[in-house]
């Protein structure tokens, strides 16, 4: 029956028929594994094992189907980092996660009236985490999510039985800490919804999304995401010309790019780069292409982080029968486009 369901909805969106969809409802996808940890302070989000063959890419690769699960404590995280098993637990090279998303369907994001943004991970973040008693993202039992993961295997070595993680390092809703709540969000240049990748031209290139913040607040810190041949990205407020944080890849001895460094805007005298409704925003990604050629889907540009609202700042509540949000989210379960290659958005 629910693989019926699914399948109805997908044939009617396919259809653009969007009259007929009723509120999308995660409850109709697959179940991921969700368990807690407390003494750990971790909560490990698991998808469904697949197979990896050597040699192959992420638009090729089997990937885990799309899951959703409910949260089973009530936190705050404050890190995270993504990783695959084998069958026996081991842990597997980390180039084999290209990326790993997980949504909140129940709020909307800062920039966009569409689901937001809950966590991200990938090859290039690590293990990202910020100061457990300054910050944490306060999460409660019972919260939907949506998981979804996409896989690669540049290696020589096939796996079998692969499961993709997601690891969250969080607080317990019992300690009196964090001091701060910071919320997640997230700017593409290829929002507002569908394949976040795009082709890459040969040279020099730039792509680039403007939004405004709905609710005023402090960012804390922010990070984003390449595709090799990046040279830059930045988020900057349009309205001042102030660049708010720019950062170049970090290459290994092959100039292949490993990571984008992390910015933490705050410091001692000041909690973080204030943002308001009024201005409007700007994210940049910025390529070199030197091989004379088109590539296909070979860009992607993101910055994304943590978010302080200022005090008494009113955040809005998702509208879930919104065209952007039910188009955003049909895409995020796979109900969309080009089937597994479509939920193609970053950290």
């Amino acid at each position: 029956m629910m693989k019926a369901t699914v399948l109805s909805l997908s044939l009617l969106a396919a259809l653009g028929v969007a009259d007929a969809l009723p509120p999308l409802d995660p409850r109709y996808l697959p179940v991921a594994r969700v368990s807690a940890d407390p003494r750990k302070g971790e909560l490990v989000i698991e998808l469904a094992p697949v197979d990896l063959p050597a040699g192959t890419g992420h638009h090729v690769a089997g990937q885990p189907p799309v899951a959703s699960g409910e949260l089973p404590v009530d936190g705050a995280i404050y890190g995270l980092r993504a990783e695959v098993v084998d069958e026996s637990g081991r842990v597997l090279p980390p180039e084999l996660v290209h990326h790993f998303n997980l949504i909140d369907p129940d709020h909307r994001e800062l920039f966009l009236p569409i689901a937001r943004r809950m966590a991200a991970a990938g090859r290039e973040t690590g293990e990202p985490k910020v100061p457990w008693l300054l910050f944490g993202f306060p999460f409660h039992r019972g919260a939907r999510v949506i998981a979804s993961a996409m896989l690669h295997n540049p290696t020589p070595t096939a796996y079998r039985g692969v499961r993709t993680r997601l690891v969250l390092n969080y607080t317990p809703a019992s300690r009196p800490w964090p001091i701060w709540e910071a919320y997640p969000w997230q700017l593409d240049v290829a929002f507002p919804v569908g394949n976040k990748s795009f082709d890459l031209p040969p040279g020099r290139s730039e792509r680039s999304y403007e939004g405004s913040p709905a609710v005023p607040g402090k960012i804390v810190a922010i990070a984003g995401h390449l595709h090799d041949y990046g040279v830059r990205v930045e988020l900057t407020d349009v309205t001042t010309g102030e660049v708010i944080w720019r950062a170049q890849p970090v290459r290994d001895s092959a100039r292949r790019l490993v990571a984008i460094p992390i910015g933490r805007l705050y410091a001692w005298n000041r909690l973080g780069a204030h943002i308001v409704p009024v201005h409007r925003y700007r994210v940049t990604a910025l390529y070199d292409n030197p091989t004379g050629r088109v590539i296909q889907a070979g860009g992607m540009g993101v910055v994304g982080g943590l978010f302080v609202p200022d005090r008494g700042a009113q955040w809005p509540a998702a509208d879930v029968r919104d065209s952007l949000y039910l188009a955003d989210l049909r895409h995020a379960m796979r109900l969309a486009g080009n089937g597994g290659a479509v939920e193609h958005a970053h950290h």
